[in-house]
């Protein structure tokens, strides 16, 4: 099931729990370097890894609540893993109160209660003891952000986290008051301020009353000024980026973004799949082609585990696209392959969605058709409203085109 339009946007966010950027103090340098290890070992897909990295980085440094917070954001990151939510497909939605969801798997989510609460725990003491540093703000306000994010994505309660989010919101506002160079902080306050302008007006009025600020533009703004701030909030931002550039059909501009991650982070073959998708919505098929077939390459010699119905998300994008680029009997292959496998239900209905396409080219309308019913059932079930809408229209394009006697080339 996908995620709400707001929870596409803090669970790309990673920063809303990882963000932890001030300079290392004296004696507190192997911590950092450990931190930064871990970031990057989780954003390469090695979420075991990373783990024993930010473990040691608590090891040197027990009293930093940024590893804390860092170890929970890895557990939340496997979770998403292992549900199957890894593109940005996965966070355009509409918005829900409240989402079903699977329980997590017991032992991640224990792990990240414990992380969570000691960051808590150990960023609201530096508070109290300098209320007016700006750094111990920021620590509390990312861990509440991060803790907003996880009751909305993992335990589908979009509202329930609106607390946690409006002190989050509310502490690193007072962040970027005391120190106006603390980029990093700009990032929850832009990423809630661009995502708030983007609701439907109802909810956008909710969120006014609740404290938060809108402003599309000025929002984006932050998020790409975060992106290129030299802090652990970094990627994080730049990941947000993909989501809102294409959520903005700023398609060349987010697979500029997906590019630089590519060449940062070259084990997340997951980087490639993104990248094939982005380019393809951009309307650039030869680059699509190649971008995905060079992530293929990587899948096939990747001994890893899988994300959730992963190959199928391979397969859809690949058959998509070589339906794009007019190698219809190589495309119908991909797609059926993708039916085949393991994964979610709005998946299996975009794969008939483009199998209809290509009966609707071959002017076989009876087929078509059924195609275009399955998408409607398959991704209606799964709440992909815009699969949904996408299969209704060719299905009553390909009926006219057949009372008509057209034949589609």
């Amino acid at each position: 099931m996908r995620q709400t339009c707001l929870g596409w946007i803090v669970a790309m966010a990673v920063c809303l729990g990882t963000a932890a950027a001030r300079p290392a103090l004296a004696g507190e340098s192997e911590s950092a370097a450990l931190r930064s290890r871990g970031i990057r070992l989780a954003y390469s897909l090695d979420y075991n890894e990373a783990r024993v990295a930010l473990r040691d980085a608590i090891a040197a440094d027990p009293a930093d609540p940024a590893s804390y917070r860092q170890l929970a954001a890895v557990n939340w990151l496997d979770m998403l893993f292992r549900r199957g939510a890894v593109l940005v497909d996965d966070y355009v939605g509409a918005v829900r109160e409240k989402v079903k969801r699977a329980p997590p798997p017991e032992d991640l989510d224990a792990q990240y209660r414990e992380a969570i609460d000691r960051a808590l725990a150990l960023s609201e003491r530096r508070m109290r003891d300098r209320p007016d540093d700006p750094d111990a703000i920021f620590q509390v306000g990312a861990t509440l952000g991060f803790m907003a994010s996880y009751t909305a994505t993992v335990e589908g309660r979009v509202l329930g986290g609106f607390r946690a989010a409006r002190r989050a919101y509310d502490a690193h506002e007072r962040v970027l008051a005391l120190d106006p160079q603390r980029k990093d902080a700009g990032l929850i306050v832009g990423l809630y301020r661009y995502a708030v302008s983007n609701l439907p007006l109802h909810w956008r009025l909710f969120a006014r009353l609740a404290g938060f600020g809108s402003g599309r533009e000025r929002g984006l703004r932050m998020v790409e000024e975060a992106a290129e701030f030299p802090a652990d909030a970094r990627p994080e931002a730049l990941f947000t980026l993909i989501v809102i550039y294409s959520r903005e059909a700023r398609y060349d501009a987010a697979l500029g973004v997906v590019e630089r991650l590519q060449r940062e982070f070259p084990r997340n073959r997951l980087l490639w799949l993104e990248g094939g998708s982005t380019a393809l919505r951009a309307g650039r098929t030869m680059e699509a082609k190649r971008q995905l077939e060079d992530g293929l390459a990587k899948l096939v010699v990747d001994p890893r585990p899988r994300a959730f119905g992963e190959e199928a998300r391979w397969r859809l994008a690949y058959g998509t696209t070589l339906a794009a680029v007019r190698e219809l009997d190589r495309a119908r292959t991909e797609l059926r392959s993708a039916l085949a496998l393991e994964t979610r239900d709005w998946v299996r209905g975009r794969a008939h969605k483009e199998l209809g396409r290509l009966a609707d080219a071959s002017g076989d309308r009876a087929l078509a058709a059924d195609e275009y019913r399955l998408a409607i059932r398959l991704c209606g079930a799964d709440e992909d409203d815009m699969c949904v809408s996408e299969a209704r229209g060719l299905l009553a394009k390909s009926r006219r085109a057949g009372a008509s006697g057209a034949v589609r080339p």
